[in-house]
Protein backbone atom coordinates (compact mmCIF):
# COMPACT_ATOMS: atom_id res chain seq x y z
CA UNK A 1 0.00 0.00 0.00
CA UNK A 2 1.57 3.42 -1.02
CA UNK A 3 1.42 5.97 1.86
CA UNK A 4 -0.78 8.46 -0.49
CA UNK A 5 -3.58 5.94 -0.70
CA UNK A 6 -6.81 6.94 1.22
CA UNK A 7 -7.29 4.04 3.44
CA UNK A 8 -10.56 1.93 4.03
CA UNK A 9 -11.62 1.64 7.27
CA UNK A 10 -13.99 -0.94 9.21
CA UNK A 11 -14.59 -2.19 12.57
CA UNK A 12 -11.64 -4.07 12.68
CA UNK A 13 -9.02 -1.40 11.31
CA UNK A 14 -10.41 1.90 12.78
CA UNK A 15 -8.27 1.16 16.47
CA UNK A 16 -5.06 0.56 15.02
CA UNK A 17 -5.40 3.12 11.87
CA UNK A 18 -6.93 5.87 13.42
CA UNK A 19 -7.31 5.67 17.46
CA UNK A 20 -2.98 3.86 17.65
CA UNK A 21 -1.67 6.51 15.15
CA UNK A 22 0.42 8.86 16.49
CA UNK A 23 0.12 11.05 13.93
CA UNK A 24 -2.59 13.14 12.27
CA UNK A 25 -5.15 11.24 10.81
CA UNK A 26 -8.27 12.27 8.18
CA UNK A 27 -11.71 10.19 8.30
CA UNK A 28 -14.44 10.82 5.99
CA UNK A 29 -17.21 9.80 7.21
CA UNK A 30 -19.33 8.82 3.93
CA UNK A 31 -21.88 6.65 2.60
CA UNK A 32 -23.20 5.21 -1.35
CA UNK A 33 -25.97 6.98 -1.65
CA UNK A 34 -24.85 10.79 -0.36
CA UNK A 35 -23.93 13.45 -3.14
CA UNK A 36 -21.80 15.47 -1.73
CA UNK A 37 -20.11 12.51 -0.07
CA UNK A 38 -19.09 11.90 -4.00
CA UNK A 39 -18.44 15.79 -4.39
CA UNK A 40 -15.47 16.22 -2.03
CA UNK A 41 -14.06 12.27 -2.91
CA UNK A 42 -11.84 13.61 -5.42
CA UNK A 43 -10.70 16.35 -3.05
CA UNK A 44 -10.27 13.87 -0.27
CA UNK A 45 -7.95 11.51 -2.46
CA UNK A 46 -5.75 14.75 -3.35
CA UNK A 47 -5.27 16.08 0.06
CA UNK A 48 -4.10 12.21 0.96
CA UNK A 49 -1.57 13.00 -2.42
CA UNK A 50 -0.45 16.81 -0.93
CA UNK A 51 -0.06 15.48 2.63
CA UNK A 52 1.53 12.06 1.83
CA UNK A 53 3.87 11.34 4.79
CA UNK A 54 2.60 14.01 6.82
CA UNK A 55 -0.88 12.55 7.41
CA UNK A 56 -2.99 9.48 7.20
CA UNK A 57 -6.16 10.14 5.01
CA UNK A 58 -9.31 7.31 5.49
CA UNK A 59 -12.77 6.74 4.89
CA UNK A 60 -15.23 5.28 6.82
CA UNK A 61 -18.77 4.00 5.05
CA UNK A 62 -21.33 5.01 7.84
CA UNK A 63 -24.17 2.44 6.60
CA UNK A 64 -21.43 0.00 6.97
CA UNK A 65 -19.93 0.88 10.02
CA UNK A 66 -23.24 2.34 12.18
CA UNK A 67 -21.47 1.96 15.61
CA UNK A 68 -18.20 3.78 14.85
CA UNK A 69 -20.48 6.22 13.05
CA UNK A 70 -22.82 6.65 16.10
CA UNK A 71 -19.60 7.01 18.37
CA UNK A 72 -18.53 9.64 17.19
CA UNK A 73 -21.94 11.53 16.71
CA UNK A 74 -21.97 11.79 12.85
CA UNK A 75 -25.18 13.20 12.03
CA UNK A 76 -25.09 14.24 8.38
CA UNK A 77 -22.61 13.35 5.78
CA UNK A 78 -20.12 13.98 4.78
CA UNK A 79 -18.31 14.77 7.87
CA UNK A 80 -14.63 14.99 7.95
CA UNK A 81 -13.27 14.41 11.68
CA UNK A 82 -9.59 14.96 12.00
CA UNK A 83 -7.35 12.96 14.43
CA UNK A 84 -4.12 14.04 16.50
CA UNK A 85 -2.44 11.25 18.75
CA UNK A 86 -5.79 9.29 18.54
CA UNK A 87 -7.76 11.96 19.37
CA UNK A 88 -10.73 13.77 17.87
CA UNK A 89 -9.28 17.61 17.14
CA UNK A 90 -11.45 19.37 14.47
CA UNK A 91 -14.71 18.27 13.09
CA UNK A 92 -15.58 19.51 9.50
CA UNK A 93 -19.70 18.73 8.34
CA UNK A 94 -20.26 19.61 4.64
CA UNK A 95 -18.61 19.87 1.73
CA UNK A 96 -16.12 22.17 2.02
CA UNK A 97 -14.03 23.61 -1.16
CA UNK A 98 -10.36 22.02 -1.22
CA UNK A 99 -8.59 25.66 0.10
CA UNK A 100 -11.24 25.05 3.30
CA UNK A 101 -9.70 21.87 4.29
CA UNK A 102 -6.27 22.37 3.81
CA UNK A 103 -6.83 25.09 6.27
CA UNK A 104 -8.13 23.29 8.82
CA UNK A 105 -5.06 20.37 8.09
CA UNK A 106 -2.31 22.89 8.32
CA UNK A 107 -3.47 24.17 11.33
CA UNK A 108 -3.25 20.87 12.64
CA UNK A 109 0.09 19.35 11.40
Amino acid sequence: MSANEVIGLSQASFEAEVLKSMGAVLVDFWAEWCGPCKMIAPIVEELAQDYQGRLKVCKLNVDEEREIAANYGIRSIPTLILFKGGKPVEQIIGALPKSALKSKIEGLL
